[in-house]
């Protein structure tokens, strides 16, 4: 038996070897820096949102909490490693992800061509969000051709800041912080609020808003994805981020996060689970 198991052992480990051989090769000769100086240290830090409810929030202790926090925990175990989350902004996510202040993001980030060409976003994608607006109910608006002309409070670092005002005319003031941007649509500084449909439905259901709505039809469904440092895409930082995405999609675990913080339904992931799913469920 021993000599079996050697035997089964030995084959294993000169499958991975080559494997990791051929794979290196079409990197690009994958130095893993980043995945083995996580290892060696035995701590990963992550990039998340702390004022993205409730995909990443801070709780009333002052604890971070919220869908992608669980994430977080999820690849930290899966790893072996303890968790550090260090919370990040639209507008220097990418950056502490380059500079090396955190070794993974996952931080409500729309996967864009141009943001592919900073920072490694695995495949597949874990969520996905539309554009549109909050405003208040007085307001009677109807069309996104209202915005023209009109101030728009937006997010520093969202690309739909450039869309909307290019496509309907829209002047955005963008602010570095969502509390920021939404006090000043309470102050009436700004007609509307532009951001992701899914945390404007997460404000709305709050009961803290009851006096606005999102009034128009979502424009421009866009993926999040997550992202490793670009030059180890392809490496085994990558493959394993993908396959836990894979995985997260398989199991259904995306869509009992989406219940566990009471986030509306998205046909995306039941279209995912769906998809992935193992070809032997339900027989």
């Amino acid at each position: 038996m021993k000599i079996l198991n050697k035997m089964i052992l030995g084959t294993l480990s000169a499958t991975l070897a080559l494997s990791l051989v051929s794979t290196a090769a079409s990197a690009g000769q994958c130095t893993n820096d980043r995945w083995n100086k996580v290892m060696k240290r035995g701590k990963i830090v992550v990039g998340v949102k702390a004022d993205y409810k409730p995909w990443g929030y801070r709780n009333t202790s002052g604890g971070l909490v919220g869908m992608e926090i669980d994430m977080a925990k999820d690849v930290a175990e899966a790893m072996g490693v303890k968790l550090e989350m260090v919370p990040v902004q639209s507008s220097n996510r990418m950056q502490f992800l380059e500079q090396g202040k955190i070794d993974l993001m996952i931080a409500t980030m729309s996967d864009r061509a141009d943001r592919r060409k900073i920072v490694g976003i695995t495949q597949p994608n874990y969520y996905t969000s539309g554009t549109n607006i909050m405003s208040p109910k007085a307001l009677g608006l109807t069309s996104w051709e209202d915005l023209r002309g009109k101030p728009v409070c937006g997010k520093q670092g969202a690309f739909y800041n450039k869309v909307v005002a290019e496509r309907y005319g829209a002047k955005i003031t963008a602010f570095t912080g969502n509390a920021e941007a939404k006090q000043a649509l309470r102050d009436k500084k700004c007609v509307a609020w532009v951001y992701d449909d899914s945390s404007i439905m997460s404000d709305l259901s709050s009961g803290n808003w009851d006096e606005f709505e999102m009034p128009l039809t979502s424009e421009d469904d866009n993926p999040w994805g997550l992202a490793v440092p670009l030059e180890e895409l392809s490496c085994v930082f990558g493959n394993f981020l993908t396959g836990m995405t894979y995985n997260w999609h398989q199991s259904g675990r995306l869509i009992e996060l989406e219940k566990k913080h009471g986030i509306q339904a998205t046909n995306y992931l039941v279209i995912q689970k769906f998809r992935n799913k193992d070809w032997l469920e339900g027989k």
